[in-house]
């Protein structure tokens, strides 16, 4: 187990998973002129292609989990690289639709070919990418994903939680003032 693991909250170890994992991917692709925002872009949009969707820049971002206006500054870069394009779609003119370049398909493949390599690398503790751990693993992180997030449903226990806590600091303050108190009172004698 990392140093200074043993005690942290499974949010705190997701984080730096994360962390780890997406600098990986950076450092990964950026050989191929990609980050490791693009590569999901343009990692997601080879998938839908191949099962023959064209999405619009919401579908793409509602799959990757990517925020609309980030997916469409990503896509005008991509455009710009000559790795996509980006048609209006002819049954909703608002709706932007995304489609890999001949380029872009090709450096697409070589990416996922990079990141699947990688990908065999990170979850080599866990016997590879196609052990039984890794796709037990691959449940329990669907699992999580799958939890809606409601901004509001926690708000009553956040207020509770910053009370104790402040409750908690307040009484941590008092103890100290007094043993502070004491130790002057020591020292004065």
């Amino acid at each position: 187990m990392s140093k200074g693991s043993e005690n942290a909250s499974p949010g705190f170890l997701v984080w730096r998973l994360s962390t780890k994992w997406r600098v990986a991917v950076d450092r990964a692709v950026t050989p191929l002129g990609l980050t490791h925002a693009q590569y999901a872009l343009v990692a997601s949009l080879y998938g839908m292609q191949r099962r023959g969707e064209r999405p619009s820049q919401r579908r793409l971002a509602d799959h990757t989990g990517l925020e609309p206006l980030y997916v469409s500054k990503l896509a005008r870069s991509l455009e710009s690289a000559g790795l996509l394009e980006r048609t209006r779609d002819p049954r909703d003119p608002r709706a932007v639709q995304l489609a890999l370049t001949e380029q872009g398909q090709a450096r697409t493949r070589q990416a996922i070919e990079v990141v699947q390599g990688l990908l065999q690398q990170l979850l080599a503790p866990l016997g590879g990418l196609g052990s039984a751990r890794t796709r037990d693993f691959t449940r329990e992180l669907t699992t999580l994903l799958d939890v809606p997030l409601d901004p509001f449903v926690n708000d009553s226990e956040s207020d509770a939680d910053i009370r104790t806590h402040d409750s908690e600091s307040e009484h941590r303050q008092a103890e100290h003032r007094q043993s502070d108190d004491g130790q002057s009172d020591k020292e004065q004698s």
